[in-house]
């Protein structure tokens, strides 16, 4: 009896989940399949099924409704601004070739439009400030290119900003936190109505955007320090300090970043791989999508390194009891990451996380708001045209 009135439960609490779900305005501010399908040499508007994990079709069968695709190249990559309008270039021939499924809004009209049609809002994060390279003139062109966050650092560290790697490593001797200069790129961020990204910086950048910036900032894709401490995570003052700046903290679905034990059982895992993967990176692909495409090629061993979704809620919980849940949102990370949650192997999986939400017992009102509304609301304050 008790084991039949358990399946009813989860029976219920899964239609209500897909309920809410599908009714929500479900944003993701960070995916990076704009640089697997280019590694990969395929298209997102192709049937990327064990493939990526994500394509247009899957999007909309996981109830994704906005995406923010993020532009990204590492610090190794020669002419990372040409390599960025490369990437910009291949989302805005899959919108071409697809009006009727994806439109890349650059208003707020526009956004309104695209999803009483039914259609995916689609915009761009730049992931790290190198990708401007030096030239403050640039973002204007990212603007009207549809680009409304910019990550002030990615792991590397542009010469006016600090990033989470370097600020903890002894040989770096590039300035800590912000320069002068910098602070105008911040200062021209806000008036053009790019969000401020402070998900890996170091914490010296950190306070000084946050002392910077006149708008709500956004963490596109970052968890909780307390729960697993890793310098990609936000530390407990840091979070109150998004909090109080009004902005939303994204959660990240990387393993890595999400369970303190996986760093561990991946480093075997590697070096299991070694040869395998040192091959992948001389024939030129970029080091994160090689340790994907060993994970594909090695999915049982890596399925077993992978956290169960209750880790990842713990630091949702963590930052709701820290902020509230007017300051959380989803930065899946999908397609830039090797490892996820169990419950979470593609973004046909988002329905899970709202039930997660549920079995929490969050009212659908407060589920919305983490689905998409917060960052919406985030979005306005930095770009009310």
């Amino acid at each position: 009896m008790k084991y039949l009135a358990s399946i009813l439960l989860f029976i219920a609490t899964n239609a209500q989940a897909q309920a809410i779900h599908f009714k929500s305005v479900l944003v993701d501010t960070h995916n990076d399949a704009l640089t697997a399908c280019i590694e990969k040499k395929v298209s997102l508007d192709q049937d990327l099924t064990g493939i990526n994990h994500s394509d247009l079709k899957r999007f909309k069968d996981g109830g994704l409704d906005y995406q923010l695709f993020s532009v990204w190249c590492d610090g190794t990559k020669a002419n990372p601004y040409a390599w960025a309008m490369r990437e910009m270039d291949t989302l805005d021939a899959v919108a071409a070739r697809n009006p009727d499924k994806i439109v890349v809004a650059k208003s707020w009209a526009a956004i309104q439009k695209a999803l009483k049609e039914n259609k995916i809002v689609a915009q761009f994060g730049v992931e790290g400030g190198h990708m401007i390279e030096d030239h403050i003139d640039r973002l204007d062109t990212f603007y009207k290119r549809g680009v409304r966050y910019m990550t002030l650092t990615w792991n590397n560290s542009p010469s006016w900003a600090s990033s989470h790697m370097d600020e903890k490593n002894p040989n770096y001797t590039g300035p800590k936190g912000l320069t002068a200069f910098g602070k105008e790129i911040i200062q021209r961020m806000n008036k053009l109505g790019i969000i401020v990204d402070i998900s890996h910086v170091g914490e010296a950048t950190f306070w000084d955007a946050i002392k910077t910036t006149t708008k709500p900032v956004i963490a596109s894709h970052s968890n909780a320090y307390s729960i697993c401490p890793v310098t990609r995570n936000l530390k407990d003052a840091q979070i109150l300090a998004v909090g109080k700046n009004g902005g939303v903290i994204h959660l990240n679905f990387y393993s890595a970043f999400v369970d303190s034990n996986f760093e561990k059982k991946d480093n075997v895992f590697r070096l299991k791989h070694k040869t395998e993967m040192d091959s992948l990176l001389k024939s030129g692909i970029q080091k994160e999508y090689a340790q994907t495409m060993l994970a594909e090629k090695y999915a049982a061993e890596s399925e077993a390194n992978k956290p169960d979704i209750e880790i990842l809620m713990k630091h949702f919980d963590h930052i709701v009891k820290l902020i509230g849940v007017d300051h959380v949102g989803i930065g899946s990370d999908f397609d830039g990451i090797d490892s996820a949650p169990k419950q979470l192997r593609t973004v046909l999986d988002y329905p899970k996380f709202t039930q997660a939400l549920i079995a929490r017992g969050y009212s659908d009102k407060d589920i919305t708001k983490v689905l998409g509304g917060n960052f919406l609301r985030v979005y306005r304050i930095n770009n009310p045209h």
